[in-house]
This record gives structure tokens, C-alpha cells and sequence, in this order.
């Protein structure tokens, strides 16, 4: 049997050297020396390649922790364990505040050092494959931290790259979870305003009453809770980038007082009576149809085309089914070194799935998929017959399927907006009102989901309902 990795042990004692090559010769390969300058010298050589450093802390000249932080100086990313008899354990945990992965105290207990061992080797090997997947998309697919290869995606890297070092503002648009404020942040990265602030507001979030004052700030009494002077989030953006995220949902009388800042570069606080110059670039966001909004009066025309000088439209995760293996692969390498998973990849078949589904979720979607089939699987691959089908369909338990619901719902010949209502409705009642996992079940995030139950009015439809059921679970 090859043993895989490599673990230079550093002590003076040679007693305590034979004892690591007798106890760990089974599982590792290993080389002992007796101080730090042998250490570094074995370091040092290309020849060989050491996977962990396993060093008493109290050597002759150079102490252990003088040797781990040598490594860091000189670019040495290997994990350091260190021993440390019972006098020593406050250094130890110094140690260790300043980058030594682990420590042992002596007499050194086998199983315990292996357990180190083991952590310390698994860790490393995360990073290292985390290092080699952020190369890798960066050399082929990444435009700002936006993975993509398709054609879709394609076409948009290059509008991004060709406008972000420009000052014009951008609409961009498209379905929920396509990633609209991933793009803007890659707008503002890219541009001569990314060492100062990027700002984001989601319009939707925010009660129609009290976005105003974030937007614009308020003085000191200008209404009740108003206890002092507060700046606006157009000034904390001062000379970086202003986001605003559905932009669609914003009150038309505060439109207008938008396309005024807008036109004029400056802002006046709720109650104040001082305008103030700003140097922001406004990016907005929204995921309705704006230019039907403006023909049903719900939104300004003259706004639109201040903010859509240039319109940068998101393509759906089902029109570049190219980019799904990619995504998948990064969310779930992403994911299996953040919780710690053993889980090792994804099967053929099982991508073949996720490629053929239709995502209407979108990004977001397929990550809150992933994160759950990486910590739901309970084998080595995420398989085919192992995926959980529950989270593509929505489902949450065999009564009643989407098919079912469809078949059941479409025969009154509901419009669009009603069946989303009741869909909506009947996840949060088989949740038990856990916003949380209905929103992972719908492909949305919360802030989302919040505005749906408020658009809908569902919250209070809920409210009833639990009131209801309590009353005959008590009959």
C-alpha cells in the first residue's frame, strides 16, 4: 500500500522521534529531525513535498513556534501541529491564535494525535482544492467572480467589462435569483469607483414611508423618532455606487424625487432645507416588466430613461444549461469545505439531472439545491438515485405533488397571479410557516418571499388559518 501524504516531525528528543516513526509509520510517511534548522532545510528542498509539520515547541535554538512563523515568511502553507509539555499549553493556545493549526500535550496520547492529524490533513486538502478551482475559473470562466462559458453569459461579460469604467447608469434586469446584484458589484469592481463604497437598497424591503429617508437621510426632529441628524445611503455612497434593487416597487411620488437627484446631483435630507452636492453611479435592478408598469401608470417613463441609459438584461439559468455543470461543481466544492462534508463529487448521471431541470429559481436555486444534497447525502457521490428530488419539485411531503396542485388548480381557470398566490400559500402551510425552507422550496430568498406574502396578502391569510386549525385541534 502507497501512503499518501508526508509529515515532517521535529523534536529533540530522540526517544520521542522513535516513538512518532514506530506509532505513525502504519498510516504516513515520515521524517524526523532533531531541530528547526534541519527542519527548514527539509522544507526548503523541492524534492520532497511534506502535507504537515508535526514539532515540539521547546528545541534548541529556534523554538517551534519561531519555525511556524519562518514558514509563513517564507510563503509555506503547510499545516503545523505542535507538541507541548503541561507548563507550555498558554503558549500553545498563543500559538495558535497566530496560525498553528493544533497542539498536543505530552505524554502524547496515539488516537488524539492521529484525530489532529487527520482534521489538519483534511483541511489542507479542502484549501488546495479550493485554491485550484479558483484558478482554474478564473483562467477560463470568471469575469468578476461570475462563473460562466455559455454564449449567453458570454455576451454579457462583455457588455459588463465594456461599460463598467464608464459613469452611465445601468437597468439591469431579469428573473429573481439570475444574480442581478452579483452583476452590480461586478459593475462597480470594475470601474474607477471600486476603492470607494458600493451601496445597496432593496426598494422592495424598505416600508414606502421610511425609504425616503434612507435613500436621502433626515434631520434631527423632522419626524417622530428622528433623534438626530442621520446621512442618507446616496451619501454614504459618496463617490463609489448606489444599488437599487427592485426598483420596480418603489411609490411613484418618491420616483419623482428620485429623477430629481438624478438630474440635478444633488439631495435634500427629509426636513432639511440645505440641498448637498453627491457623486454617485445608480444601478438599479428589478425582475417586472418597467415599461408595462409605465403604460399601468405605476412607473415614471422620464425615471426609466434616466436609469436605463444602459439596459443589461440577465439571462435565465434554463438559456445557458452550458454554465449548470460549472455552477454545480462551485457550489458544491464551495459548500463541502465551508460545512466540513466528506462528500466527494457529483455522478455523471447525476449532473445530467441538474442539467436537464429547469431552474426557475434560477442561481439561487441551484446553490440552496446543492448545499442541501451535500449535507443530506449520506454516501460518498451525490447520485442520481440519491439527489433529493423533494427540493427540485418543491415538494414537501408525498400528499400532494406539483402536478397534482396544477391538475387540481388549473381546472378553475385561475389567472397567473392567483396560482402563484396559492402555491406560495400551500408551501408555507406544509412548512408550518417556516419562512426559511419556503423560501429554499420556492428558489427565492426571503426578502423575496416577505414581499410575495405582503403582495399577496398572505401573512394575514396565515395569521387566520393557524387560528383556525388551533380552534379545531381544540374541539
Amino acid at each position: 500500500m502507497t501512503l499518501e501524504h508526508q509529515i515532517l516531525v521535529i523534536d529533540d528528543d530522540i526517544e520521542i522521534r522513535s516513538y512518532m516513526q514506530i506509532a505513525l509509520k502504519p498510516f504516513y510517511r515520515l521524517k524526523a529531525v532533531g531541530d528547526v534548522a534541519q527542519a527548514l532545510a527539509e522544507l526548503s528542498d523541492t524534492t520532497t513535498k511534506y502535507d504537515l509539520v508535526l514539532s515540539d515547541i521547546q528545541l534548541p535554538g529556534l523554538s517551534g513556534l519561531q519555525l511556524s512563523e519562518e514558514m509563513r515568511v517564507r510563503g509555506m502553507t503547510i499545516p503545523v501541529i505542535v507538541m507541548t509539555a503541561h507548563g507550555s499549553v498558554q503558549a500553545a493556545v498563543t500559538a495558535m491564535k497566530e496560525g498553528v493549526f493544533d497542539y498536543i500535550l505530552k505524554p502524547i496520547n496515539l488516537d488524539e494525535l492521529k484525530m489532529s492529524i487527520s482534521r489538519a490533513l483534511h483541511v489542507q486538502s479542502l484549501e488546495s482544492e479550493n485554491t485550484i478551482l479558483r484558478q482554474e475559473v478564473k483562467r477560463s470562466w470568471n469575469v468578476a467572480n461570475i462563473i460562466g462559458k455559455s454564449a449567453a453569459i458570454r455576451s454579457v461579460f462583455d457588455l459588463l467589462q465594456r461599460i463598467a469604467p464608464t459613469q452611465a447608469n445601468v437597468l439591469i434586469t431579469g428573473e429573481t435569483g439570475t444574480g442581478k446584484e452579483i452583476f452590480a458589484r461586478a459593475l462597480h469592481n470594475l470601474s474607477p469607483r471600486a476603492a470607494q463604497p458600493f451601496v445597496p437598497i432593496n426598494c422592495s424591503a424598505i416600508p414606502a414611508e421610511l425609504l425616503e429617508s434612507e435613500l436621502f437621510g433626515h434631520t434631527k426632529g423632522s419626524f417622530t423618532g428622528a433623534h438626530q441628524d442621520r446621512k442618507g445611503l446616496f451619501e454614504e455612497a459618496q463617490g463609489g455606487t448606489v444599488f437599487l434593487d427592485e426598483i420596480g416597487d418603489m411609490e411613484v411620488s418618491l420616483q419623482a424625487k428620485l429623477l430629481r437627484v438624478l438630474q440635478e446631483r444633488k439631495i435634500k435630507p427629509v426636513g432639511g432645507s440645505k440641498q448637498r452636492d453627491i457623486d454617485v453611479r445608480v444601478i438599479a435592478a428589478t425582475h417586472k416588466d418597467l415599461k408595462g408598469a409605465i403604460r399601468e401608470g405605476r412607473f415614471r417613463e422620464d425615471l426609466f430613461y434616466r436609469l436605463c441609459v444602459i439596459p443589461m438584461e440577465l439571462p435565465a439559468l434554463r438559456q445557458r444549461k452550458e454554465d449548470i455543470p460549472l455552477l454545480a461543481d462551485y457550489f458544491f466544492k464551495k459548500h463541502v469545505a465551508t460545512h466540513g462534508l466528506k462528500v466527494k463529487g457529483i455522478t455523471p448521471k447525476a449532473m445530467e439531472k441538474l442539467v436537464e431541470h429547469s431552474w426557475e429559481g434560477n442561481v439561487r436555486e441551484l446553490e440552496n439545491f446543492i448545499v442541501r444534497a451535500a449535507i443530506l447525502c449520506s454516501e460518498d457521490w451525490i447520485s442520481d438515485v440519491n439527489l433529493p428530488f423533494i427540493a427540485l419539485t418543491g415538494n414537501t411531503d408525498s400528499s400532494t405533488s406539483p402536478n397534482q396542485f396544477l391538475d387540481s388548480h388549473f381546472s378553475q381557470n385561475l389567472t397567473l397571479r392567483e396560482l402563484e398566490k396559492r402555491y406560495i400559500n400551500m408551501i408555507l402551510r406544509k412548512t408550518g410557516m417556516r419562512k426559511e425552507q419556503t423560501a429554499q422550496i420556492l428558489g427565492v430568498d426571503r426578502k423575496t418571499l416577505y414581499r410575495k406574502e405582503r403582495e399577496f396578502g398572505l401573512t394575514a391569510e396565515a395569521d387566520a388559518q393557524a387560528v383556525e386549525e388551533t380552534k379545531h385541534s381544540l374541539v
